[in-house]
């Protein structure tokens, strides 16, 4: 079953309260554990909490803090992307998120509201988070004040701003139609919307519009004289009482609101009076304007009466009081059962539920963003913690790579290097630097020097290594942390930010070895696009691979990328797609996806074929229409060292993809390669994925 569903609108006052009360209720009708959470929520006092989210928190009996339900304020919100910092917003969302899948069956995510400073960019907003959360969306809109070719046309644009993203609609809900307009937009939506979508229209419910005097009372800050029991009686309509009784009683209708001067004890013991009378309507309160409270006369008359309402006094004037009660817009409280159990009827009555309890169960995500990607290295690498040693201490970078790698408290670090340079360094940085968490060791000075030596010594004296020739290579920065990861002193290295890739390379094919099933080294990328993450391999090791290496490069690419959360659809790239092209180059990359396919008939692979036609879906389509890979291929390989290390550097560089890697493959322990341009996070990155790899992934 699916972990989450995402409720999106397309405006405010869309009334989607009805649907997080209604789908609320019947998940944790047919789910053990269900979980609430806001990525984004209005501001709210101090001391004070956002009461929708308390409201399905308390009746719902939710084992959730009232912080771990939502992320960040809206003005919190502003502020970081007025600072170019959505990304960092991105990150608090899934990191709450994930807290939240990891205790819940099934969590329930409400988007934003459409209220207040930002309204602007909350669309897209919400196409982002449910895109990087990997959910599907219900989608919500108001019939209010639209026609129907309007309504149709704004939940057709929602609609089509979170397709656009690949994140898939489940239902699109038309709310608060007029009852005599229910099929009349159904159908229209059905028209307008692909046939896999749910449609359902709900009609505008009175009840549920209708401030109560508890709101009332809240908004305009009234004191309550009278009737604090009876705060949830539902305001259906409000008229002032400013003519004489007599001709006021004729203007009162079911459930009103009776506005009225505190001064004016006729109108306030008449309307007393009608409610009990059954010849007149209900009503729900009496609002006394101008700060004015009836005489002690008055009050005594009044608390004598049999049945009370609600009697509050505020400051201001009967006319602008009247204007701001015009204004209120209608919640729903956790005490107020009656509008959350009226949601959950009406829910349950216009909402095809058995339909979209049958979505949820069926759908399965496509793909993963990088925010997300990022997000799960971490979390993974963190399962099982790793020890890595960084050769390159002195290197400006990895020092600050590892200061920061101390504060995630992602891996154990162990950095070659001389102790003091190092101590000298993080002053000149400026960086807070805990040495007690890492160890620092100068091979030539360490007790495991003259073991390293001899150990290399025995490894390859038959390659005429002399005892003294070894104790000179274990000084090297690059053999000495191999040798560490070789005897099982490290669980993985991370060099190359200041050495060549041979450098790096070299020690671990001398006697860490290739696995046993592995006759090539190779590597890959994990190439975080916009919106996806893609695998691009051998980019880094192989000039000219055979056609039995690139078969190997490719199921290799696929276990790393199956090992790291990503569906693995193999493009194998070419100048041509499918059977037309001839030449070596393309008969190479044929007769490597046929060798593929016959070692691993389980993997979905596609070549030879052209990089658009791999990724793009229209060129995919046209080209091979039968293909299970084009247009949607995850692991890219390419046919050589030149083409593959030209396109990885061409789309970083065009799209500002983020890069992480290269990953070596096929090493019986993780060595990885950096390069010698590689920026702080990029060494962040290759350390996290070598302890993932550490993990025995």
């Amino acid at each position: 079953m699916s972990k989450a569903i995402y409720i999106a609108t397309s405006d405010q006052n869309s009334g989607k309260s009805i649907i997080t009360l209604g789908l609320m209720s019947i998940l944790i009708g047919k789910t053990a554990k269900v979980g609430y959470f806001r990525p984004i929520i209005e501001d709210f006092v101090d001391g004070e909490s956002d009461n929708h989210i308390e409201t399905v928190l308390s009746y719902f009996n939710l084992d959730i803090k009232f912080e771990d339900a939502y992320a960040i304020t809206k003005s919190k919100l502003i502020k970081k992307k007025n600072k170019g910092k959505i990304g960092d917003v991105l990150d608090l969302i899934i990191e709450k998120y994930k807290k939240l899948e990891q205790r819940f069956d099934f969590v329930l995510v409400e988007g934003t509201s459409f209220t207040g400073e930002g309204t602007s960019i909350e669309l897209d907003l919400n196409v982002l988070i449910a895109k990087n959360l990997g959910i599907p969306t219900i989608i919500i809109g108001s019939g209010v004040g639209k026609t129907l070719e309007e309504l149709v046309d704004s939940l057709y644009l929602i609609y089509d701003s979170f397709k656009v993203k690949d994140v898939e609609v489940l239902s699109v809900i038309a709310n608060k139609v007029q009852f005599e307009n229910i099929e009349l937009v159904t159908q229209g939506l059905q028209k307008s919307l692909p046939s896999n979508v749910l449609i359902n229209t709900i009609p505008l419910i009175s009840s549920l519009n209708n401030p109560t005097m508890q709101e009332i009372v809240n908004q305009l800050g009234a004191k309550v004289l009278f009737g604090s029991a009876y705060l949830n009686n539902e305001i259906g309509h409000f008229s002032v009482g400013a003519m004489q009784l007599h001709n006021y009683l004729v203007h009162l209708n079911d459930n009103a609101l009776v506005i009225t001067p505190g001064d004016r004890s006729d109108i306030i013991l008449g309307a007393l009076q009608a409610n009990e009378s059954v010849n007149y309507p209900t009503i729900s309160g009496i609002i006394l304007t101008g700060n004015i409270i009836p005489e002690d006369s008055i009050l005594k008359l009044i608390e004598g009466l049999s049945a009370i309402v609600p009697i509050i006094a505020v400051d201001g004037g009967t006319y602008s009081i009247t204007n701001k009660i015009g204004s209120i817009r209608s919640e729903i409280y956790a005490n107020n059962t009656h509008k959350i159990e009226t949601s959950i009827s009406t829910f349950e009555k216009y909402v095809a539920i058995d339909d979209l309890s049958e979505r949820l169960i069926t759908f399965v995500p496509e793909g993963m963003t990088p925010k997300m990607f990022q997000y799960n290295m971490v979390q993974r690498a963190k399962q099982h913690r790793k020890h890595i040693v960084l050769p390159e201490g002195n290197d400006d970078r990895i020092i600050m790579a590892t200061s920061r790698l101390l504060d995630m408290d992602v891996v154990d670090i162990s950095i070659i290097g001389d102790k003091k340079q190092i101590e000298s360094k993080v002053a000149e940085l400026g960086i807070t630097f805990d040495f007690s968490k890492v160890n620092i060791i100068n091979p030539k000075e360490s007790e495991l020097y003259e073991d390293y030596a001899n150990t290399y010594y025995e490894l390859r004296k038959a390659k005429n290594v002399s005892i003294t020739m070894a104790r000179d290579l274990m000084e090297d920065v690059s053999y000495f942390g191999t040798m560490m990861v070789y005897k099982g002193h490290a669980d993985g290295m991370v060099s190359g930010a200041a050495h060549t890739t041979q450098h790096t390379i070299l020690p671990a094919l001398q006697f860490i070895k290739t696995k046993p099933n592995s006759s090539v080294v190779s590597s890959v990328f994990f190439m975080c696009l916009e919106d996806r993450v893609s695998v691009f391999g051998d980019c880094a090791i192989n000039p000219n691979p055979t056609a039995e290496q690139l078969a190997e490069i490719a199921i290799s690419s696929a276990e790393s990328s199956s090992a790291f959360g990503i569906e693995p659809k193999i493009a194998m790239l070419s100048y041509s797609s499918g059977a037309s092209g001839k030449g070596d180059e393309v008969d190479k990359v044929r007769a490597a996806t046929e060798i593929v396919k016959q070692k691993r008939p389980d993997l979905k692979i596609e070549g030879p074929i052209q990089y658009d036609a791999a990724v793009d879906k229209v060129v995919g389509k046209s080209k091979m229409p039968d293909s299970e890979v084009a247009g949607q291929a995850s692991v890219l390989i390419f046919p050589d060292l030149n083409t593959g290390n030209n396109t990885y550097k061409a789309v970083q560089r065009e799209t500002g993809a983020l890069a992480i890697g290269p990953m070596l493959q096929g090493l019986n322990k993780p060595v990885n390669d950096l390069s010698r341009g590689c920026t702080v996070d990029d060494i962040i990155n290759t350390v996290v994925i070598t302890a993932i790899q550490a993990q025995g992934l």
